[in-house]
């Protein structure tokens, strides 16, 4: 079996909040995902975390994730992320505009509270959106409650999941908290979240989730490290030495008009997981050092950005026009909020990939054209998530496609 060292997939860890998507990364990976700031500005800002996950057999054929069991060591049959999402409600623009970060979900089901929770159904919805069918369901905290309520639970989970997915899916009863059954999950990730092969052979794409200067203050000129990228590949490949050009790119002001101009620059080195590479596809987290000043990747500056050979990033579009498709209530607020249809002149925030920008409706109908404040590089066919303010908090009311 083909051993790989480095993380071939992203699977997203979502669900409610305190179900315990934290306590199971741990389990899984030996280590609490990156912590993520979560800041709501005029929109919302997101960090996702990763934390990467080794799927390995011992000599009797058991899956686990440790090197060694019973003093022997283990096969390593391959590594994924874990990519985990702020659980609060306003944050869930994620999933939507994350999506091609993610190959597959684990959403976790805590067994002490009824199903659905409110992010739970918000969720679960999501991913139907999205078309995401690898998923597991995990339905945690089975150690505190009795077993015949445990029962109950799993089928009102499992009524839950067919009715709102229309097709079953793996539930796995577990104890994040005390590892139990994480031997099964780790053998049903590995049976039913096959490693995607089409991805290698599209254009080279990627998601800059994070840029920042690593250079410690006094550094000499010449031993700076060019400003990094971090992010995901959503497609293709990229090698140490290749020109990139990055887009939307810099924003400059000419007598109040704001102009978004690509970039070009070079590859000095890939890093993931924690090693330097001289070449990656998609699956994981990865950093790229550029030939960038690294002023210019300060502070998350790129964040949002698109990488990809030079000529072939998205268009960058000033005015967007969507296709809009909205709940019919607020999915995750405690009140039940009726959705109205868009208004003009509404201000609304939406996210693409991993870039959040807001913007005035200026046309409504079956196509809704909204006035960017800030420039995004998308593609015809890309799913955005849109959010709206209710009082002082902005709510995900729906989901545009990009026409």
């Amino acid at each position: 079996m083909k051993t790989e060292s480095l993380p071939v997939m992203n699977i997203g860890l979502i669900g409610h909040v305190d179900h315990g998507k934290t306590t199971l990364t741990s389990a899984l990976s030996g280590k609490w995902t990156d912590t993520h700031s979560e800041e709501l500005k005029r929109g919302i800002t997101i960090k996702l975390g990763y934390a990467d996950i080794e799927i390995r057999k011992d000599k009797k054929g058991n899956f686990t994730n440790k090197e060694k069991v019973d003093g022997k060591k283990t096969e390593l049959i391959r590594k994924i992320s874990l990519v985990d999402a702020p659980g609060h409600e306003t944050l869930m623009a994620v999933m939507i505009s994350g999506a091609a970060i993610m190959d597959g979900a684990i959403l976790m089901v805590a067994a002490n509270e009824d199903c659905p929770q409110p992010q739970t159904r918000e969720h679960l919805t999501v991913l139907k959106i999205l078309g995401i069918k690898n998923i597991i369901v995990v339905q945690n905290k089975v150690d505190l409650v009795k077993q015949a309520d445990a029962k109950k639970h799993y089928k009102q989970v499992e009524k839950f999941v067919t009715d709102t997915l229309g097709f079953e899916v793996p539930i796995i009863p577990m104890s994040a908290q005390k590892g139990a059954n994480l031997d099964i999950l780790i053998e049903a990730i590995e049976e039913f979240m096959p490693t995607p092969k089409e991805k290698t052979k599209s254009d080279s794409s990627f998601i800059v989730a994070r840029s920042f200067d690593i250079n410690k203050p006094g550094t000499k000129i010449q031993k700076l490290n060019g400003g990094i990228l971090g992010g995901t590949i959503t497609g293709g490949k990229f090698k140490v030495g290749q020109e990139i050009e990055i887009s939307p790119g810099f924003k400059t002001e000419n007598k109040g008009v704001s102009t978004w101009t690509p970039v070009k620059t070079k590859i000095k080195n890939i890093v993931s997981g924690n090693k330097s590479i001289s070449e990656k596809g998609p699956g994981g987290s990865v950093a790229i050092e550029t030939e960038l000043d690294p002023a210019q990747t300060r502070t998350d500056s790129l964040v949002g950005n698109i990488i990809g050979a030079p000529g072939k990033t998205p268009e960058i579009i000033n005015n967007l026009k969507l296709e809009p498709h909205l709940f019919d209530k607020v999915l995750g607020a405690k009140e039940d909020l009726p959705i109205e249809s868009i208004k003009m002149h509404e201000p609304l925030v939406l996210n693409v990939g991993t870039a959040t920008t807001w913007g005035m409706v200026n046309q409504i109908g079956n196509t809704t054209i909204i006035n960017l404040k800030r420039a995004i590089a998308i593609n015809a066919g890309a799913k955005v998530a849109i959010s709206r303010k209710f009082g002082s908090r902005w709510h995900l009311i729906g989901w545009g496609e990009v026409k």
